[in-house]
């Protein structure tokens, strides 16, 4: 890793970093303040970085051509670095500290979580990083690390990792890093590096009709899933986790308690998901006639013949996957049945509070933020419930009779009459409401 130094002589300050094997010293005329050295750590970190990705050209950046080592320094260093004794490892290996690191942290993980950040650790980090120590990791080793993900093929595509994925590899290397630095005192390389750019993810929810024809031409097997899911706005995992005991068809509530990822059984994805999902009649009956299938077999709603948890990936290529295909829709993901209960909501003029509660969000941003430019769409075109509003009690009308002057306004030489029953009131009697109780909008 370079650094900004001074000269004593001078209190000038240097650059002093390596380049192919030489290590260089690039002077300034800069006096050593704090501002100049902001100024020379920020020219530094731009030059390690192009360092790192391949690109830094060194006659472009410093106005010369990039010295050359002679024979004779080469043999006067070698002679110096064969007589150095050895330093001493002052911070454990990568590999060591990952796992200390690990092991430290994975109490406080969901199941499925753990799996995802062990995943990262062996088959990315480990193999880059390994003996390295953690101390003597730069910046420009990160960058080189992030830029090499880039180039990795997707499992199962034929296309590179993409950014979410790449910055969720990232995430536990910053997080290792950064305790390491905590530890040993020295400066965590991952400063100031920020997270790839990531293309908003694609909402695609159905349309009433589309949901209409799925669950008219959907296997008769899977017709009450679909019908929970699509008007429960459930999660994957918490529909495949849904057992009976968490149905009260009494006061016709939906327990979101468990859920089921990787196909095994875990916590639920954050503490606003634990929830009481209020049935609509269509899901009512859907449950009774599910109840009639699958509550001799075991204890999961929706469940194979062996009373076991739908397996995800086969109910995607056997079940949803073709049903897309016969009906000639655009293929996207399950979870688009939770995004179409959600705009089913809102266009039915559900409350965004009440909303948010049935999806398992603590408040609703996230509902807006997400949703919201769905909802002109489904309903009507924005600003028309306030043209309704003001069609039915706001008239513009000239009205005729007296009108009588008000103190510090002239009134015209040609006056109308207000009838005695509205003077005061500021509105002719057929464009005002009952007090206090204006009609909302439909």
């Amino acid at each position: 890793m370079g650094s900004v130094r001074s000269r004593p002589e001078t209190g000038q300050l240097f650059l002093d970093f390596k380049y192919q094997g030489l290590r260089l010293r690039e002077q300034t005329a800069l006096p050593d303040t704090p501002a100049n050295r902001k100024r020379l750590v920020k020219v530094l970190e731009r030059i390690e970085t192009e360092i790192a990705v391949g690109s830094f050209d060194y006659q472009k950046t410093f106005g010369k051509p990039l010295p050359v080592k002679s024979d004779e320094v080469d043999a006067e260093e070698d002679q110096a670095a064969s007589a150095a004794p050895l330093p001493k490892p002052s911070t454990p290996p990568f590999k060591e500290f990952s796992e200390l690191w690990y092991g430290e942290a994975v109490v406080s993980w969901r199941r499925s979580y753990a799996v995802t950040q062990r995943g990262a650790i062996d088959k990315y980090l480990i193999p880059f990083f390994g003996n390295k120590e953690v101390g003597q990791i730069t910046k420009a080793d990160v960058l080189a690390f992030r830029a090499s993900l880039a180039k990795v093929t997707a499992r199962k595509s034929t296309n590179t990792l993409s950014n979410r994925r790449i910055n969720s590899v990232m995430k536990p290397l910053r997080q290792i890093l950064n305790e390491a630095a905590d530890r040993f005192e020295f400066t965590s390389p991952f400063r100031n590096i920020k997270p790839l750019k990531m293309k908003r993810s694609d909402v695609m929810p159905f349309s009433l009709e589309e949901v209409q024809r799925i669950l008219t031409t959907v296997r008769a097997d899977y017709r009450q899933y679909f019908t929970v899911r699509f008007f429960t706005g459930m999660r994957t995992g918490e529909v495949h986790g849904l057992k009976w005991k968490y149905i009260d068809f009494e006061r016709r509530l939906i327990l979101v308690r468990e859920s089921i990822v990787l196909n095994e059984e875990d916590e639920l994805k954050t503490d606003g998901s634990l929830r009481d999902i209020q049935m609509t009649e269509l899901v009512h009956d859907a449950l009774q006639e599910q109840f009639k299938v699958t509550a001799h077999l075991g204890e999961y709603v929706f469940c194979t013949k062996s009373g076991k948890p739908i397996d995800n990936q086969n109910f995607l290529n056997r079940v949803w996957a073709p049903l897309l295909r016969h009906l000639g829709l655009a293929h996207r993901r399950a979870y688009q049945m939770r995004h179409t209960a959600a705009t089913l909501w809102l266009a039915s003029g559900e409350a965004p509070e009440w909303i948010a509660r049935q999806l398992g969000h603590t408040s609703t941003e996230m509902l807006f933020r997400v949703y919201s430019r769905y909802v002109p769409n489904l309903t009507r075109r924005d600003g028309s419930a306030m043209e309704r509003m003001l069609k039915q009690h706001i008239s513009v009308t000239p009205v005729s009779g007296l009108v009588l002057p008000v103190d510090g306004f002239q009134t015209d030489s040609t006056v109308a009459k207000i009838p005695r029953a509205t003077r005061g009131k500021g509105l002719p009697l057929s464009a005002q409401g009952q007090p206090g109780s204006p009609t909302p909008p439909p």
